[in-house]
C-alpha cells in the first residue's frame, strides 16, 4: 500500500484505489491510499504549523533541498519514466522528457531560492527610505491534473517551497503513482516535518477540504474549466489567493507561404502526440485555401504512418487514452463532428491491440466550420479539425474567435505575418513555425479568457503567486 505523507509521516488512508495501466488493463501498478476530509485537515494543520519555520529557513538550505530533489529525479529518470508511462499512457520517450523537465524545474527553483529580489527605493521624503521585500504567502494547496503527473506538480511544488511556503499536494486520482514517487523523494530532502504533505483522494473530499479551509492561504489548480469555476468561487469567497490553468481550443494557422513539411510536423506533433491530452494541443487547423488540399492530405498520410499502441513498446508514436471515460468522450465528439456535417478524413475509431487498453486512432476532420462544437469545445483527445480560410485576416479572426486563449501558432515564411500574429493573437503563448504544445520551464506559462486566471506559472513569474509584497519605511 502506498500511503499519504502527512506531518513528516507515512499514513494509511480510509480506503484504497487501484492504479491501472491504460495500455494493459490487466496490469495493476499498485494500491494507493485515499484520504478522507479529516486526514486532509491533519495535513493542513501540519503545514500551518511548519510554515513559519520553513519561511525563516536560510536560502542556502532551501537551495540544497530543491537541488537534491532535482538531482534524485534525474538519477532515477528511467524508473520514474517507466512508472509515468505505465499509469498515464504517454510513450516512454515522452515520459523521459517529462521527468527531465521535472528535474530541471526543481533545479531552476533551487536557484530562485537564493536570488529572491527586493528593492531599496529612492528617498522621496527626507530621511525616510522605502524598502520592498517579498514574503511567502503561507500554506499553499496544490491540485494537479492527470496529463502531466510529475511535471505539473513539480512546477507548482518547487516554487512554493523555494519561496518559503508549506505545501499540501492533492494529485489527480488517475495518476497517484508519479505523485507518490515524487513525494517519496521530497520526503528525504531534509524539509522540516509538515512543510510538504501528500494527500491522495477524491477531489470532492480532499480538494474541497483544501478549498474551504481558512488555514490554506493560496490554491494553485490545473484542470477543467467547470471545476476551475468552482475552485474560484470557493477560494475567492474566502479571499484566498488563487491561480488556475484550465482548458484550450488552440489554433494553428497555416498560410499559403508556409513550408509544407514544417506545417505538417507542427500540426501532427501539436495535435496528436501524447494522445492529444495536452491543454496546449492544436485542436483547430486554420488553413489558407491555396495550401489547404496539400496540407490536409499530407497530415492524413502522416497519421496513417503513426503507430498507436502500448506506451512502453519501442517504436510507438502514440499511447492509449488515459481511461474509459476519456475514450468515451472522444468517441462522442467524433459522433458530434459527423452529425454537424464535418468530414471525417481519417481515424476516430478504437484500435484492438494484443493487450486490452484504451487505444484510439487519431482523428482528422476536414471542411469544418468554426461554429461547430468540435471547433468550440475542448475534447482533450487526438481529434483535430481543419478549417479552410481565404486570407490571413480571416485566419486571425477565427483563431481569436474562441472562449479560450492559452496557446496559438502560425506557420508562415512571412516575417510581416509572423510579427503581426504574435502581436494580435489573443493567447498567452504564441508559437511561430513550431508546435503549440511544448514550453520551457524558465518561461512564463499561462493564457487568457477561460484558459487561465491569476498570476502566471513557471519561470521567474511564479514569484507573483507564491510570494506577497511588503513595503517598509525606515526613518533615519
Amino acid at each position: 500500500m502506498h500511503e499519504n505523507f502527512i506531518g513528516g509521516r507515512w499514513v494509511g488512508g480510509t480506503q484504497a484505489r487501484e492504479n491501472i495501466n491504460p495500455s494493459d488493463l490487466s496490469d495493476v501498478i499498485g494500491e494507493y491510499a485515499q484520504a478522507d476530509a479529516a486526514q486532509a485537515g491533519q495535513a493542513i494543520a501540519a503545514a500551518r504549523a511548519a510554515a513559519p519555520t520553513w519561511a525563516r529557513t536560510t536560502a542556502q538550505r532551501k537551495f540544497d533541498a530543491l537541488d537534491a530533489i532535482g538531482g534524485e529525479i534525474l538519477a532515477r529518470k528511467e524508473e520514474l519514466a517507466t512508472l509515468l508511462a505505465r499509469e498515464e499512457g504517454k510513450t516512454l520517450a515522452d515520459a523521459r522528457g517529462e521527468v527531465d523537465r521535472a528535474a530541471g524545474i526543481f533545479k531552476f527553483f533551487a536557484g530562485e531560492a537564493v536570488r529572491l529580489p527586493g528593492q531599496i527605493l529612492p528617498v522621496n521624503r527626507t530621511g525616510i527610505v522605502p524598502e520592498v521585500t517579498r514574503e511567502p504567502v503561507g500554506v499553499v494547496g496544490i491540485i494537479a491534473p492527470w496529463n502531466f503527473p510529475i511535471a505539473i506538480p513539480a512546477w507548482k511544488i518547487a516554487p512554493a517551497l523555494a519561496y518559503g511556503n508549506a505545501v499540501v499536494f492533492k494529485p489527480a486520482d488517475l495518476v497517484p503513482g508519479s505523485a507518490w514517487a515524487l513525494a517519496e523523494i521530497i520526503s528525504r530532502a531534509g524539509l522540516p516535518d509538515g512543510t510538504f504533505n501528500l494527500v491522495m483522494g477524491r477531489g470532492s473530499v480532499v480538494g474541497q477540504t483544501l478549498l474551504q479551509d481558512p488555514r490554506v492561504d493560496a490554491i494553485s489548480f490545473t484542470g477543467s474549466v467547470g471545476t476551475g469555476r468552482r475552485v474560484a468561487e470557493a477560494a475567492i469567497g474566502r479571499l484566498a489567493k488563487v491561480q488556475m490553468e484550465m482548458g484550450g481550443k488552440n489554433p494553428l494557422v497555416i498560410l499559403d507561404d508556409a513550408d509544407l513539411d514544417v506545417a505538417v510536423e507542427c500540426a501532427v506533433n501539436g495535435a496528436y502526440f501524447q494522445t492529444g491530452q495536452r491543454c496546449t494541443a492544436s485542436s483547430r487547423f486554420i488553413v489558407q485555401r491555396g495550401i489547404y488540399g496539400r496540407f490536409t492530405e499530407a497530415v492524413k498520410r502522416r497519421l496513417e504512418g503513426l503507430k498507436v499502441g502500448h506506451a512502453l513498446r519501442p517504436g510507438i508514436d502514440i499511447g492509449p487514452v488515459v481511461d474509459a471515460e476519456q475514450l468515451a468522450q472522444n468517441e462522442r465528439y467524433v459522433g458530434i463532428g459527423k452529425d454537424e456535417g464535418a468530414v471525417l478524413a481519417y481515424g476516430g475509431d478504437r484500435i484492438k491491440a494484443d493487450t486490452e487498453g484504451y487505444f484510439m486512432r487519431p482523428a482528422l476532420f476536414v471542411d469544418c466550420d468554426n461554429a461547430q462544437r468540435i471547433c468550440r469545445e475542448e475534447i482533450f483527445g487526438p481529434v483535430a479539425a481543419a478549417i479552410p480560410v481565404s486570407s490571413y485576416e480571416e485566419a486571425l479572426e477565427l483563431a481569436n474567435d474562441t472562449e479560450f486563449g492559452l496557446s496559438s501558432g502560425i506557420c508562415t515564411t512571412s516575417l510581416k505575418h509572423a510579427a503581426h500574429f504574435k502581436r494580435e493573437s489573443q493567447a498567452g503563448m504564441v508559437m511561430v513555425n513550431c508546435p503549440t504544445a511544448g514550453v520551457d520551464y524558465h518561461a512564463p506559462f499561462g493564457g487568457r479568457k477561460e484558459s487561465s486566471y491569476g498570476p502566471r506559472e513557471q519561470g521567474h513569474y511564479a514569484l507573483e503567486f507564491y510570494t506577497s509584497v511588503k513595503t517598509a519605511y525606515t526613518a533615519s
